[in-house]
């Protein structure tokens, strides 16, 4: 056993990141055909990509549903980006609902949102602790952001159980890494000639190479940040996205992805309507480098074997702050495998396009 763990055979339905939107997992799961215990007539597996929490308005209790799930061994799932801050207490935007630190700051952009008791937190981080990083078996491969060989098989060689721990020693590498050159120093330059807050997105910071420099480093260095954040390069912008102002830019790795084996992800923020000149100028410049010229139901990649089932479910905070509608730019989805059809959560399906092509 690894971090690198098997996937069920049989039927899946593959379940895009959630971020607290309750609603629509509970909806998605009666479309999908389950019971309140995960049961499926036609003996079904659901399958999460991660990313369960933050942003929406009841992150404890899509955890608990998911696990529930898990225990009960009607569900599998692997480990995202913001269950590993959560492990590690790094509270970053949207997680106001379970960090202090981030209460006030949050409020005004995603309250209300439900916060856990003080047993639930405990069983929130002992089942996060659990969660392997990758899942395979001969016909598929599912992980949070990003397939490498590389890192893959580093994280093969891990126990079960070991995600924090391990990221803490990469962290911790990177942090050396900077102290011992000149990274730091660097840094502490820019902080003083630019005095406004990274996460303020009304002050624009010209380009700080420092700050650029050390996002690549923790990004590429630790390798379990690279399966579950994705593949970055230097950008030449600075743009705002996940809260603060950024310097690096997330790469399409599945166009350098060779292996015949499909893999199925999340993280990406896809859109499922992209259609028309509007909503693709709506598109920010990350999504439309990464999927700009791929149609919304399209698979992706080199080989046409990569597909992101993440629909943008966790902007819906946006329509709440404003009191409207939410916008069906913002959806739950499934990916049945192996019939290859997207299913929404308004029980809409879809075929995916252009598989192996």
């Amino acid at each position: 056993m690894s971090l690198i763990q098997d996937l069920p055979p049989g039927p899946l339905d593959i379940v895009g990141d959630i971020h607290g939107e309750i609603d629509a997992l509970h909806s998605l799961l009666a479309h999908l055909g389950y019971d309140a215990q995960g049961r499926h007539p036609d003996g079904r597996t659901l399958v999460f990509v991660g990313d369960f929490c933050d942003r929406g308005p009841d992150s404890p209790a899509v955890l608990a549903r998911v696990a529930h799930l898990v225990a009960g061994g009607r569900a599998v799932a692997v480990i995202g980006n913001h269950e590993i801050n959560l492990l590690r207490n790094d509270a970053k935007d949207g997680a106001g609902w379970y960090f202090d630190a981030r209460l006030a700051s949050d409020h005004d952009k995603y309250a209300p949102f439900a916060r856990p008791t003080a047993s639930e937190r405990a069983a929130i981080v002992a089942f996060l602790g659990t969660l392997p990083v990758a899942l395979e078996r001969p016909d598929l491969r599912i992980v949070h952001a990003a397939w490498l060989p590389a890192q893959i098989a580093a994280v093969r060689q891990l126990p079960p159980g070991s995600v924090r721990a391990e990221y803490d020693h990469w962290e911790a590498e990177v942090r050396r890494q900077a102290q011992d050159g000149t990274l730091a120093r660097r840094m502490a330059t820019e902080r003083q000639q630019w005095p406004h807050d990274l996460e303020d997105p009304l002050h624009k910071p010209p380009f700080l190479q420092a700050h650029a420099d050390n996002e690549l480093l923790k990004a590429m260095l630790n390798p379990l940040k690279v399966l579950t954040s994705g593949v970055e390069r230097q950008g030449t912008d600075p743009f705002h996205a996940g809260g603060k102002w950024r310097f690096v830019e997330r790469m399409a790795w599945w166009d350098s992805y060779t292996d015949a084996t499909p893999v199925v992800m999340g993280h990406y923020w896809r859109r499922p309507v992209v259609s028309t000149p509007d909503a693709l100028a709506a598109l920010t410049p990350e999504e439309a480098g990464l999927f700009g010229h791929t149609p919304p139901f399209a698979w992706h990649g080199q080989r046409h074997n990569v597909f992101c089932v993440d629909y943008s479910v966790g902007g819906r905070w946006r329509a709440r702050k404003a009191g409207t509608p939410h916008d069906p730019q913002y959806q739950l989805a499934a990916l049945r495998w192996p019939e290859r059809t997207l299913l929404f959560e308004n029980g809409t399906t879809v075929a995916t396009t252009g598989f192996g092509s």
